[in-house]
């Protein structure tokens, strides 16, 4: 059966991120995506001019919908809104209708850096967390969900180990955000680094939709039955390759080159190299 993942986030009228990104991506990677929307905005690769928040009660019956006659083999959570739809959909997880693995992306941090969700937010993000396989926080995230400003670099393994512990998911600290021509994404749990990768910086402002697209790649491959560190090592293979198709468009922070995704998958595993 096609591997089928329930998206739960945030519509992005530009096509970049959200939504509309994480659809291209299971697609491209050979799943059907399903969703339940948390909020529409009216943006684009300039920026976000408006965002209507759908209601708690909708969100969920958007999940339930879904699960109940289609199936769902993993759920994928990015933009979720504020604290009230995090409650909402942390309970509609809780029911057991959910049993395949959760990617949480927690979107809190923007590209400017400005803090995108309140302290009440943040900490009932804990609970998702804590019904997650996975959390993919980059690194001014990562410092959110530790209660930290910022977090130096020789703080961020023990910082990643300690939310690990915390909530038992296994945490994928994305480097972008660090500073140099070589990117590494580190794959955390308990103990350690379980795996990394590394590759060069792709120097280009056409990156909107980056986080979005990483975290459903890696739903869609945990929802084919892939290891968490083969699932995360194609995503992000395929994440460099739409970054480097990027069709250039938008006079701002444009999209990604999704339809990449026709490379066969041998060919994105090989692309990135522990």
């Amino acid at each position: 059966m096609i591997p089928r993942v329930l998206i739960v986030a945030g519509s992005d009228s530009g096509g970049g991120a959200g939504i509309q990104a994480d659809i291209k991506t299971v697609t491209m990677l050979g799943g059907h995506a399903m969703t339940a929307i948390t909020a529409i905005t009216a943006q684009n690769t300039l920026g976000v001019e408006a965002v209507f928040a759908i209601p708690p009660r909708l969100v969920v019956q958007q999940m339930a919908c879904v699960v109940t006659d289609l199936g769902v083999d993993a759920v994928k959570i990015g933009m979720i809104g504020g604290a009230d739809t995090v409650a909402a959909v942390a309970d509609e997880l809780a029911t057991g209708l959910y049993a395949g693995p959760i990617v949480f992306d927690p979107v809190m941090v923007a590209t400017s850096g400005a803090l995108l969700a309140d302290a009440r937010t943040i900490a009932a993000m804990e609970r998702l967390a804590c019904k997650s396989a996975l959390v993919t926080p980059n690194l001014p995230e990562l410092a959110a969900l530790c209660g930290r400003e910022r977090l130096d670099a020789d703080e961020v393994e023990n910082a990643a180990m300690e939310l690990a512990d915390r909530t038992g998911a296994a945490v994928l600290v994305k480097g972008g955000h660090a500073e140099g021509d070589v990117v590494m994404d580190r794959l955390i749990d308990t103990d350690g680094v379980a795996a990394s990768w590394t590759h060069p910086r792709i120097d280009t402002r056409h990156s909107h939709g980056t986080g979005c697209t990483l975290a459903s790649g890696i739903a869609t491959g945990l929802a084919a039955g892939l290891p968490l560190a083969d699932a995360v090592g194609r995503a992000i293979a395929y994440v460099q390759a739409a970054l480097a198709a990027a069709p250039g468009i938008g006079a701002g922070h444009g999209p990604m080159g999704h339809a990449l995704g026709r490379v066969p998958f041998d060919d994105w595993t090989a692309a990135c190299p522990d």
